[in-house]
């Protein structure tokens, strides 16, 4: 059935419910951003950040928690953790399967994955504590406390807030899988990019007016930008397919998809926290220490040593996360347990064939993930850009808005297409990449 695909998904009704339904959940969650904690005074909140900005002093780890909590860290809301201990806890997780077989071997029993989710959460709730109980220090640090509050009792109330904050959050990225469209944890962070881009845009047109930005290099920075979303489409679904035969069953030869990027962003987040957190460390170790001043002073944000050590790191964690996710060896093992076995190859050599493939794969992949990385600190030297303009224009939240768009993108032309309606795309196939 020919028609417009946009018209088609609210034609549809369960499509249509769906999207209504998440809309309805990411509204809730832009509203709680904005809600403070009990106990805080806003105003006083607020000149703290504008004396910041005045002063032009950096808050490396601040911003960076800010970035994936859409805003709300900096408001001290009822979310101002997001959903960044989940991540973390699930990241944590991976990890662990992997270093530790006897849970490797829950997982493989029945009912084993909800038992795995179950000490997720479980893990998620812990880090809450610890992460909330850090994130109140800071705010008693920076004194913004309402004096009505006394120390002790703001730190119960705003602890048990943020705990449950951002459990409720997790509550709603997972109604928003089961009952709305696309995943809803990567939903409630891409959401929380975009809110912030009503902003920058105001403050870039600020800049130009004021005449400290050259408009051609707004221009310029426009179209790389466009080059290097195409780019990263491309880089998201690339795949370097593995010819599998099955001699036992007629017809079934397959593939091993293996992508260009395994990882995925974890690669990114990891670094981008690390190097986040060491010029913060080093800044307030300064105060007591010549030494560690000095090296605050050369690895500031966006330094040239600042920046070799992130692309390194990246590259480092590509490596890594591929290695403990993507296992040759098991798969090679499934591969044979099934009957199958990799044209042209050994049966004893699959597992060095595979390794091999992905490490041709792994570096060019890891470099990419380390230039759109570098992106927003080479807009800020090159062209002088405002900090929140040049971090939507790459890094995290440029392969973060691109993997969850084509994502969304895919279930939604899946429900389109189940309902005998052309796709989203009229050529070609869009692909699932989950953040």
């Amino acid at each position: 059935m020919a028609g417009n695909p946009l018209v088609d998904m609210f034609r549809v009704k369960d499509l249509r419910k769906r999207i209504l339904y998440t809309l309805g959940i990411l509204l809730v969650y832009r509203l709680g951003s904005v809600l403070p904690i009990p106990g805080i005074d806003v105003h006083a909140l607020k000149n703290y950040f504008e004396q910041q900005a005045n002063t032009g002093t950096s808050l490396g780890l601040v911003e960076y928690l800010n970035f994936f909590a859409g805003g709300a860290f900096k408001q001290s809301s009822i979310f101002m953790l997001g959903v960044m201990p989940y991540i973390t806890m699930s990241i944590v997780m991976q990890l662990l399967l992997i270093v530790f077989p006897s849970l490797k071997k829950i997982q493989e029993e029945e009912g084993g994955r909800k038992k795995i989710t179950k000490i997720t959460r479980y893990g998620t709730v812990a880090l809450c504590l610890v992460q909330g109980f850090a994130s109140i220090t800071w705010i008693k640090s920076i004194d913004v406390i309402n004096r009505s509050f006394s120390t002790g009792m703001f730190y119960v109330v705003a602890l048990i807030t943020i705990t449950t904050g951002t459990m409720f959050v997790l509550w709603m990225g997972e109604q928003i899988t089961q009952k709305g469209v696309g995943n809803g944890v990567s939903l409630i962070i891409f959401s929380g990019i975009v809110s912030k881009m009503p902003n920058a845009f105001s403050l870039l047109i600020d800049e130009v007016r004021s005449g400290n930005l050259n408009p051609i290099f707004i221009l310029i920075t426009v179209m790389l930008f466009v080059v290097v979303i195409i780019a990263v489409i491309y880089e998201q679904q690339g795949q370097r397919r593995i010819p599998i035969n099955y001699a036992k069953r007629a017809g079934a030869n397959t593939y091993i998809p293996f992508k260009v990027n395994p990882s995925g962003v974890i690669p990114v987040i990891f670094a981008s926290s690390i190097t986040a957190i060491i010029p913060q460390l080093a800044k307030m170790l300064g105060n007591k220490s010549a030494g560690w001043a000095k090296f605050a002073e050369i690895f500031a944000p966006h330094s040239f040593p600042y920046l070799i050590v992130l692309t390194l790191l990246i590259v480092f964690f590509a490596y890594f996360y591929t290695q403990v996710t993507v296992n040759p060896l098991e798969i090679a093992k499934n591969i044979r347990e099934n009957g199958g076995s990799i044209p042209g190859i050994r049966s004893e050599h699959m597992e060095s064939h595979l390794t091999r493939i992905l490490n041709r794969i792994l570096l060019p992949g890891s470099l990419f993930l380390a230039l759109i990385a570098l992106i927003p600190s080479l807009i800020i030297i090159l062209f002088q850009f405002p900090q929140q303009v040049a971090y939507l224009m790459g890094g995290t939240s440029l392969l973060i808005m691109v993997g969850v768009d084509l994502d969304t993108m895919s279930q939604i032309e899946g429900h389109l297409k189940m309902h005998h309606h052309d796709g989203l795309v009229k050529k070609g196939k869009l692909r699932s990449s989950k953040l």
